[in-house]
This record gives C-alpha cells, structure tokens and sequence, in this order.
C-alpha cells in the first residue's frame, strides 16, 4: 500500500499495486508519514474500501472540514458499539457519525437543539444502541468539555441502528420508532390524557407497541382461527377498542399492510390496562 493522502493525523489514503483505493484508520498513522511512503499492516486499526462509491467520495471531501478530534472520538464510539453489539458496523458509520458529532458540538455552542421526536421510543426499543449514544455523550464531555443535552443519545443511537444495516440508504430502526411514537401520541390524544415518562404502566405498554411494531413490518401478526377473545374483549372494553380501531386506522393509511383482529384485541388490552392504572374513565 502506498499512501496517496494525510487526511488527518489518525486517517490516511492510500492505493495498491491496482490503484484500489482503502481508507485507513489508526491513532496517529497519519503523523510523520509522507505521500509515497507504504503502509505497515500492523498500523491499521480498520480499512475502508471506497470502490468507485460517489457518496464515498463525499465524504472524503469532509476530512478538510472536521477536526481530527472528532474522528477519534468516533473510532472509540464505534469500536463500543461494536464490542456492546457484538457485530461489524457498515464503515460509512465512520464518516458520517464524525460529522454529526461535529455538526451537534457547533449547533449546541450557537444555542441551536433540535429535539429528537422518537427519543423516548429509540431509548426503549435499541437500549443497547442508545447506551452507546450515553457512552459517546460522555465521551465528548471527557474530550471536548462540551456537554450535549440527552436527546444526542438518540441521535447518535440511530447513526448505529442504521449501521447495522446492509442497504444504510434504508431507514428500519427510523420507521420502528416513528411508528411507535405515533401510535403513542394517538392513544394519548384519545384518552386525553399525558403519561409519565419513567411510569413503569407507561414503559409497559411501549414495550408491547414495540414488539406489535416489529411483527406489523415483519409481517408476522397474530393470526387466531378463534373470534372468542375479540368478542370478549369488544364486550369487555368498549372505550380501549374504540381507540383500539384508531390507532388501527392510523397504521393502515401511514402504511399498505392491513391490522389483524387478534392485533387489535390485543393492543386493546394493554390499552385498557394503561387506562386502569391510570384510573381513567371510560370503561
């Protein structure tokens, strides 16, 4: 390997005998080298092959404009989430969680925090991944001294969900904790009422949207030959299914895949059991 470009002093460019070009990461690889020395294998922390990838090339383009610090608080997020996850991570993840990091510092020091409308539901639906987001929140504090408020956790959280992904131009994790969150906001709309973040009633019902949401997309609903429970519950709960068939009607115009029957009883129970710990009229 022949070093083409210093990107900066813990990242460097460089071209095989093909002209194949690799990215390469490693703590200070990139001090006192020049272009057209090689590379030793034992300096390389991680390779990236950017092919003949436009978008790779971009962000490329992005070294010049980010401090190095970033790119090394990065590394240390991602090699976390990595262990944590017990996965490889999609190499992009490098380049673009360096320039959200970047971009959330410079944001915060302008008075500018956009807020993360689905961080409750990324914080109960990928706690490891937004454990990672904890980590690097506190990462920058140590490195930068820069405090950034506990919605960047689920910012960063969701740079690694994506990054578990084989097409990162596809959004999964994203449209799990949308559909969560909307969800949420109906039932609470319908019952007119706000519910307590660290309620543990509250925490149990997300708990069941999330896995009703993954089996809604995995296309592996609940399916029962037996009507008995719906009639039962329709009997038994007319307030929780009328928000029940809502929350249906939501799902099915945001989305093509139709609710089963099964599903709504069921998200009619945990509904009316939300209503009852929370002692509201209705039922």
């Amino acid at each position: 390997m022949i070093i083409r470009k210093i990107l900066n002093p813990n990242t460097i460019l460089a071209a095989d005998d093909e002209q194949q070009e690799y990215v390469f990461f490693g703590k200070g690889i990139g001090y006192s080298r020049k272009i057209g020395q090689t590379v030793d294998d034992e300096d390389v922390n991680r390779v990236f092959i950017p092919v003949d990838n436009r978008q790779i090339q971009e962000y490329l383009r992005l070294f010049d404009s980010i401090p190095a610090v970033y790119f090394d608080i990065t590394q240390q997020i991602i090699k976390r989430a990595e262990e944590l996850l017990d996965t490889r991570l999609n190499t992009s993840v490098f380049f673009t969680l360096s320039d959200h990091l970047n971009f959330s510092v410079e944001r915060y020091k302008n008075g500018l925090n956009i807020l993360n409308r689905v961080y409750w539901e990324i914080k109960n639906y990928y706690p490891k991944e937004f454990s990672v987001g904890e980590f690097a929140l506190k990462l920058v504090k140590k490195e930068l001294g820069q405090v950034l408020p506990p919605e960047e956790a689920a910012n960063i959280a969701f740079h690694i969900i994506n990054a578990q992904n084989v097409d990162t131009s596809t959004s999964k994790g994203m449209d799990y904790a949308k559909l969560v969150g909307g969800i949420s906001d109906i039932v609470k709309y319908e019952l007119k009422t706000d519910f307590e973040r660290e309620d543990v009633h509250y925490q149990r019902f997300i708990t069941h949207l999330k896995f009703f949401v993954e089996r809604y997309f995995e296309g592996k609903m609940i399916t029962e030959n037996d009507t008995g429970l719906f009639e039962q519950v329709a009997l038994l709960y007319p307030k929780a299914l009328t928000v029940a068939y809502n929350v249906k009607d939501y799902v099915e115009i945001v989305n093509s895949n139709k609710i089963t029957k099964e599903e709504v009883a069921y998200l009619t129970i945990h509904i009316n059991r939300l209503m009852t710990n929370k002692k509201l009229e209705g039922n």
